[in-house]
C-alpha cells in the first residue's frame, strides 16, 4: 500500500492482487497510455463525516481521469447532488484539475480496479476490501457511510464486520452498525436513472438522510 494525499493508505500503482484486473489495465495502459489506468485513490475531505462508497471505477470515469466518478453520468449526477447538499465548492466539470474541492464527505470505491464489463467478481471484491475496511477503521472522523449499490453495501456491512442477514440491502435504508450509520441507495447510473429504478429525488433523499447521521 502507498500514502494517498488525502492521507489514507490506499493501494500501489502496481497492485498485482487480481490477475484478471492486471491484465485489464496493462491491457488499457498500451491502448490508452494517457490515460490514468490504476488504482483509482479516493477523493475529498481528509477529516470526512461522510464516506460515499460505490462500486468500481468506471472504464471512461475514473479510470480514464483517475478521480472517483469524474468523467461518466453517475459522476453527474453524484456531484449535482453533492453541491445541491452543501458538501463542494467549485464547480465540477468531468476533470480532475477542474478545483472541485469536497467538505465534509470522502469518495471511494468498494473496488479500486477497472473490472472488465463494470463486473468485478466475488475474489476481487474481497482482495480490495481491506483498504476500504482500513479507511473506516482509520479515520476517527467518520459518522456514517452512503453505499451506492448492493455491492458496495455488501462490502461496507462485511468490512466492518458485521453480517449481511441482519443487513439486507435496499434503498435508503438505514443500519446501524458499531459507531456508524450506513445508509443505502440505488447505484447512480445512467440505467438505474434511464430506467427509473432511481430518480433525482430518490438519490437526494438517501443522500441526505446519510447528511443528517454525519451530523452536518
Amino acid at each position: 500500500m502507498t500514502d494517498d494525499p488525502t492521507g489514507i493508505r490506499e493501494p500501489d500503482a502496481d497492485c498485482s492482487k487480481c490477475e484478471r484486473l492486471v491484465d485489464l489495465r496493462h491491457s488499457l495502459q498500451k491502448d490508452q497510455p494517457t490515460w490514468f489506468n490504476k488504482p483509482v485513490p479516493s477523493f475529498g475531505d481528509t477529516k470526512a463525516k461522510l464516506v460515499i462508497v460505490g462500486l468500481a471505477p468506471g472504464l471512461q470515469g475514473a479510470n480514464r481521469t483517475g478521480r472517483p466518478f469524474t468523467g461518466d453520468y453517475a459522476g453527474d449526477l453524484l456531484y449535482a447532488t453533492l453541491e445541491k447538499l452543501g458538501f463542494s465548492t467549485g464547480t465540477y466539470d468531468c476533470r480532475p484539475d477542474d478545483g472541485l474541492e469536497l467538505k465534509g464527505c470522502l469518495i471511494t470505491n468498494a473496488v479500486r480496479c477497472l473490472p472488465p464489463q463494470n463486473k468485478p467478481v466475488g475474489a476481487e471484491i474481497n482482495n480490495c476490501r481491506p483498504f476500504l475496511t482500513t479507511l473506516l477503521e482509520q479515520s476517527p472522523h467518520i459518522k456514517s457511510v452512503l453505499a451506492l449499490g448492493k455491492i458496495a453495501h455488501d462490502s461496507v456491512v462485511r468490512g466492518l464486520g458485521a453480517k449481511l442477514k441482519d443487513h439486507p440491502f435496499g434503498h435508503a435504508a438505514e443500519h446501524q452498525i458499531g459507531d456508524l450509520i450506513l445508509v443505502d441507495s440505488y447505484h447512480c447510473s445512467r440505467y438505474n436513472t434511464s430506467t427509473g429504478r432511481l430518480t433525482e429525488a430518490m438519490f437526494e433523499d438517501a443522500m441526505a438522510k446519510a447528511k443528517v447521521h454525519a451530523g452536518l
